[in-house]
């Protein structure tokens, strides 16, 4: 049996308007991290393998939680959001949110049209994205022990899809709802995929702690 944790990484530049300026931990996103380590050194601290993307924002997260990255897998990096944006406001005249309200309704628009290959002149269609996801999780589901991948919330999101097989307004929602620096366990039992956690943050519910709650 393997038992998948997934971490979403720590807080990023939220001000950035292109993927460089963007990846990057803000000094709450370090925090946030180093908070989740010493949850886990409390709770159970033992990984038999440590995955992470190739983004700083998500080997930044490992190591702020004390993990030494056992490998890095340029899979789990993040579906490239700046370039979608851009891309649906050029070709269908949809412009970037201004507030979160605004984000709730436009991000299920941009995935909606990047799942219909409505969207030309992007580094990666939906369905590579789907296929880099679900390749890299059914490849460490092979791992037996416990795993901890640290990632970014459209990848978590795509895995969820997996395990649950949500449709694309499901999958968008769930993509909203990915906080940073929250916990998602996964067994893989019976030659499948069983949801154990989602979005949890257990590190973060003190009262003291609520201004660490953070969706971007």
């Amino acid at each position: 049996m393997a038992e998948l944790i997934l971490v979403r990484h720590g807080q990023a530049n939220s001000h950035a308007t292109d993927e460089a300026g963007y990846d990057r931990l803000s000094p709450l996103g370090v925090q946030q991290a180093e908070w989740l380590g010493a949850h886990l050194r409390e709770t159970n601290p033992h990984f038999d393998h440590v995955f992470t993307g190739t983004l700083h924002r998500q080997t930044g997260t490992a190591r702020a939680m004390g993990y030494d990255i056992t490998e890095q897998d340029a899979r789990l990096d993040e579906l490239s959001y700046f370039a979608l944006a851009q891309a649906i406001e050029a070709q269908h005249g949809i412009p970037a949110p201004v507030d979160a309200t605004e984000f709730a309704r436009y991000l299920p628009q941009v995935i909606e049209h990047w799942a219909r290959g409505d969207l030309a002149d992007v580094p990666e269609t939906f369905e590579h994205f789907t296929t880099r996801i679900t390749g890299l999780i059914d490849d460490i589901c092979h791992h037996p022990g416990r795993v901890l991948i640290v990632t970014s919330g459209g990848v978590i999101g795509m895995v969820m899809r997996h395990t649950l097989g949500l449709d694309i307004p499901g999958m968008s929602k769930v993509m909203l709802q990915v906080m940073n620096s929250s916990l998602h366990r996964l067994e893989h039992v019976h030659d499948m995929l069983m949801l154990g956690t989602f979005n949890a943050t257990p590190h973060l519910d003190t009262p003291d702690r609520a201004h660490a709650r953070t969706f971007i």
